[in-house]
């Protein structure tokens, strides 16, 4: 099937059969389809969109492109689990959600990516870890899999080849906003992994991708729908991203401030409270809870009795990382040389802050990527951040800001202050929107 007669009929907006959306695939894997012509296919399909229907073949075809994970060989004492973000600034759900999952019953294989843009990613944050390896080989993956109950890895190349081809040429021709675009690749690597019920998390605000309620709506729609309608029992929670999850932004600082929150010397309010709902959904959604309140309750006895740090030290230790995590955390992950406070200019409120200003602040020190092949540097970041709503004193810290260079510590603590809102008083802001269900 020609690629021109595909592009032409999207392109005037007719619905794609099933044998059209496969030569796409099967053209995007073979590369049959030039850049171009799968450049103009994105572009007609951000511009006419796709029905619930096409965006499931889409979706199953890419899972198809490449390796299906198959654990039925394996005997799990529980239900095979995960979660998926849209992304944010300063989320560290998953590093905390996988050994909680873990301590309540399930087995967590949970795929991570990197950070790009302005958004962080869990690989990243991990590859602060010293000998932590991301993309081990399957019988350390199973070995740890059986003993901690969870492992965050990276995804093999040879998973939804499709999707990956396909997503380097949305980024580079401005064809990544599109629902039926996201909701397959996002889905395509969730089914070829092979797990059992998936939690999407999809981020609301200005730190973003979808920055109004509709929009999240719609998206976690898609996702919930074409997940089930592939026979992937899933649900989605719509959570705040106008301000950072946590009290850090960086991928050594949130590994930190993660290792803190399971040992139970800090847990910033938002971050719990997203954790917790998280993981209420997912143990429902895996029948290891008989509802989500029910869920809520089992996770928190996972956190507060250190089970859940326990399952977290396992999967560090079995995937190359220190035994004493932990412990020592704190010493063994890597430090800026430079620590610069962020001043209140006055006394008042945390009253709102720019997300993703802050995010890019974090980019600009060298802690993400402005391209997907760049080079980041772990150590750089924010911690100590006071959350919105927050009371503070003329002269008291906004932010700590963790550089490698005076210049680059001065432009961040610029772009940091010009990100916060400093009010008299200050609306509060929910952590959890809404839950999407079938």
């Amino acid at each position: 099937m020609r690629a021109q007669e595909i592009i032409r009929a999207k392109r005037d907006g007719a619905t794609l059969d099933d044998t059209q959306i496969d030569a796409f695939v099967h053209g995007l894997v073979s590369r049959r389809w030039s850049e171009g012509q799968v450049a103009a296919l994105a572009m007609a399909i951000c511009l006419r969109g796709m029905t619930r229907a096409e965006t499931t073949c889409l979706t199953r075809a890419m899972a198809a492109s490449g390796l299906r994970l198959d654990w039925s060989r394996e005997h799990w004492p529980g239900p095979l689990l995960d979660k998926h973000s849209t992304g944010g600034v300063g989320d560290k759900v998953s590093l905390v959600l996988a050994p909680i999952l873990a301590a309540c019953g399930a087995v967590v294989p949970m795929v991570s990516g990197r950070g790009l843009g302005h958004t962080g990613g869990t690989l990243d944050k991990l590859a602060a870890v010293p000998g932590y390896t991301a993309t081990p080989n399957r019988a350390t993956l199973l070995r740890t899999l059986h003993d901690a109950g969870c492992a965050i890895v990276g995804a093999s190349a040879r998973i939804a080849p499709a999707d990956r081809r396909l997503y380097a040429i949305r980024d580079a021709t401005g064809t990544v906003e599109s629902v039926p675009l996201i909701t397959a690749s996002i889905l395509a690597k969730k089914l070829a992994a092979g797990v059992q019920a998936l939690l999407i998390d999809v981020k609301l605000g200005n730190g973003a991708f979808c920055t109004g309620l509709n929009e999240a709506q719609m998206l976690a729609q898609s996702l919930v729908a074409v997940a089930r309608e592939s026979e992937l029992p899933a649900r989605a929670l719509i959570t705040d991203m106008n301000a950072v999850l946590g009290t850090s932004a960086g991928n050594a600082l949130e590994v930190r401030e993660s290792v803190d929150f399971l040992s139970g010397r800090a847990r910033e309010p938002r971050l719990l409270e997203v954790t917790l709902a998280s993981a209420g959904q997912l143990l429902h959604l895996g029948g290891l809870a008989p509802s989500p309140a029910d869920g809520e309750r089992r996770a928190r006895v996972a956190l507060d009795s250190g089970a859940a740090a326990e399952r977290f030290a396992r999967m560090v230790a079995g995937l190359g990382g220190p035994r004493d995590m932990l412990q020592r955390g704190a010493a063994l992950l890597p430090r800026a040389p430079l620590q610069r406070p962020l001043p209140s200019p006055r006394d008042g409120v945390v009253a709102a802050m720019d997300t993703r200003a802050i995010g890019l602040a974090v980019v600009a020190l060298g802690g993400g990527r402005a391209r997907a092949g760049d080079t980041i540097d772990l150590r750089v970041g924010l911690s100590d951040v006071r959350g919105v709503g927050a009371r503070v004193a003329r002269g008291e810290p906004l932010a700590v800001v963790h550089a490698a260079s005076d210049d680059s510590a001065e432009q961040a603590l610029r772009d940091v202050a010009a990100a916060i809102r400093i009010a008299d008083r200050a609306a509060p802001l929910p952590a959890v929107h809404a839950v999407v269900d079938a």
